[in-house]
Parts: structure tokens; C-alpha cells; sequence
């Protein structure tokens, strides 16, 4: 079996806060989170808003905020990926499509800001064939961020990708605010980065989307992994395993925006063993111990009663 460009296991992140004076509390936003992504594969990471998957992303970059700390295991292409070798690869082998397009430097032309200040013949060649690629003119490299509309920028985001050749491309909310037909383009150019060899990680709240262009969906609730499934398992609710993603089939557009009561529980009153207990109609007084997560048809859950 290939070993996976990117294998994260038990990840664990918490934020260090000041409660009622100089008290300290600590807050476990990701629990365990466990993910991996082969080359030539997209992996999409599916979850609510307040999950915590763009602390993935962050994570694994190693940019966490100063207050953070993270547990677990990082290993990029069958070694650790520790903080001194990120610092190495991030950038070039690693790179990151962050989800503010205020990461562009608004004081900088777009066609520098791709290259990254490089002015040799090869990076220029690779930069007019990725703007033939994504449809760009070549006087938008004359431009800055502010000239262009919200979707040419996310297409120079990903550019800024493309130009170091990655093996390893995360994309962190790579969509919003996006036109459905634009929004469709981006999730095409990843589906082009890993045909050319990349392992692309997608953290998405659009499930809908992602369906339509990647390999296998991680889903993500309440900062932990509880299924990982093929796109293929999507296609009818018996196929999948766990209450939660059953739950996010039956509320997309096509299935009938069915929804179930209740919210995604706040770190601070997170339940004792699954998080989604206080949702689930098949919870039972074992649900608040220690569960497993085991591979069942060919996928992976985190359920007592997933068959």
C-alpha cells in the first residue's frame, strides 16, 4: 500500500484563555482529528461552521496563534513533519490556498505576488502557462488585488500554489462568496493540481460541492473525525454510517433541506464521550464512553451502533 503524502493522527488543539481575572482555562477546540491523503487524491473535510477545520489547516502549516497548543501526529510523506521541517517545506513542497483573500498584499502586483518576487525565465514560462490555464489575461500580472473581482483572485490564490509545483496543497475554505459556475471552476483547478501528482486537503463547508469533484469526505463534527466514507457512499443515505453525516445527506438541496433539532455543541459544554449524543435519536448511556473509531464497509466511523 502507497504511503499517504499526509497522515494526521489523533489531532489535538486547545487555546490557552483568561477566565474571571488572571484564571487560566483551556479550551480543546479540535479533539481528535484524523485525516490522511494520498498522491493524486483530494480529500475533502466537511463540517459545520465553528468545528474547527480551519484549525487544521493552520495546524499542519504550523501557524498556529501564540496561545495555541497541539497534540497528536503529523507525518508528511512517511516522516514527522515536525516544526523545523514545515518551516523548510512550507511554501514551496507545502502550500496553503487560505480562505481570506486578504493574504494577498494589497500593495503588491499579482504577477509578483505569484512568483514571489522571481524574475528567471522558467518561473515566467510557468507563470503564463498558469494563467493560460485559469483563463487569465496576461496584463492582470500588472494588477494589484484590488483591481480584480473576488473570483480572479481566488484563481491567483491558487496560482501562488501552482508555481512551486506542491506535493502537498491545503485549501481552506477555497469558495465562499463565490457564483455557483465560479465556485465550480475552483474546485476544478484542485481536481487538476491532483491529477498532476499533488495530494490536495479541501476544508469545506459546502458538501454539495465537494461531492462533485473529489475522492473521499472526512467529515468533522464538534472537533472530531467521526466518518471518513468514498464519494461513492454519498449517493444514498443507507450507504453511509454514522447518525451525524446520514443527518447532512438529508439536509442537501437535492435530498429535500431536511434538518434535525438542536446545534453543534460549544467547547465549554461539550458531552461526555460523542459529541453528537444530544442530537441522536440512537444514543444510548454507552454513547458517553470512549468511542472507537472503526472501519465498517469499507470506510471509517466513530459509532457504537453504525453497522
Amino acid at each position: 500500500m502507497k504511503v499517504p503524502v499526509l497522515k494526521i493522527e489523533h489531532m489535538n488543539i486547545s487555546f490557552t484563555q483568561y477566565d474571571r481575572g488572571m484564571r487560566q482555562v483551556e479550551l480543546p477546540t479540535i479533539r481528535d482529528l484524523n485525516v490522511e491523503v494520498h498522491e493524486g487524491e483530494i480529500v475533502a473535510v466537511v463540517g459545520s461552521s465553528g468545528s474547527g477545520k480551519s484549525l487544521l489547516a493552520h495546524g499542519v502549516m504550523g501557524v498556529l496563534p501564540y496561545n495555541a497548543s497541539m497534540g497528536g501526529k503529523i507525518v508528511y510523506r512517511g516522516e514527522e513533519l515536525t516544526a523545523d521541517r514545515i518551516a523548510r517545506l512550507r511554501g514551496n513542497e507545502i502550500v496553503l490556498v487560505p480562505q481570506s483573500l486578504s493574504y494577498l498584499n494589497p500593495f503588491a502586483k499579482v504577477g509578483y505576488q505569484i512568483r514571489k518576487g522571481r524574475k528567471d525565465a522558467q518561473t515566467r514560462q510557468r507563470l503564463d502557462d498558469i494563467f493560460k490555464r485559469y483563463d487569465l489575461k496576461k496584463e492582470v500580472e500588472d494588477l494589484y488585488p484590488f483591481e480584480l473581482s473576488g473570483g480572479m483572485n481566488r484563481r491567483v490564490l491558487i496560482a501562488t500554489a501552482m508555481i512551486e509545483n506542491p506535493r502537498l496543497v491545503i485549501a481552506d475554505e477555497p469558495t465562499p462568496g463565490l457564483d455557483l459556475k465560479v465556485a465550480k471552476r475552483a474546485m476544478r483547478h484542485f481536481r487538476e493540481l491532483a491529477d498532476m501528482g499533488a495530494a490536495v486537503l479541501i476544508i469545506t463547508h459546502d458538501l454539495e460541492l465537494a461531492l462533485e469533484t473529489v475522492d473521499r469526505i472526512a467529515v468533522f463534527y464538534a472537533g472530531t473525525t467521526i466518518e471518513e466514507a468514498g464519494v461513492g457512499d454519498f449517493e444514498k443515505e443507507e450507504t453511509l454510517r454514522h447518525p451525524y453525516t446520514k443527518a447532512l445527506w438529508r439536509a442537501m438541496p437535492k435530498n429535500g433541506f431536511q434538518f434535525i433539532p438542536g446545534s453543534q455543541p460549544y467547547v465549554k459544554n461539550m458531552p461526555e464521550g460523542c459529541p453528537f449524543m444530544p442530537r441522536c435519536g440512537q444514543c444510548t448511556e454507552a454513547c458517553r464512553g470512549q468511542i472507537p473509531y472503526k472501519e465498517i464497509r469499507g470506510g471509517r466511523v466513530r459509532c457504537l451502533y453504525a453497522e
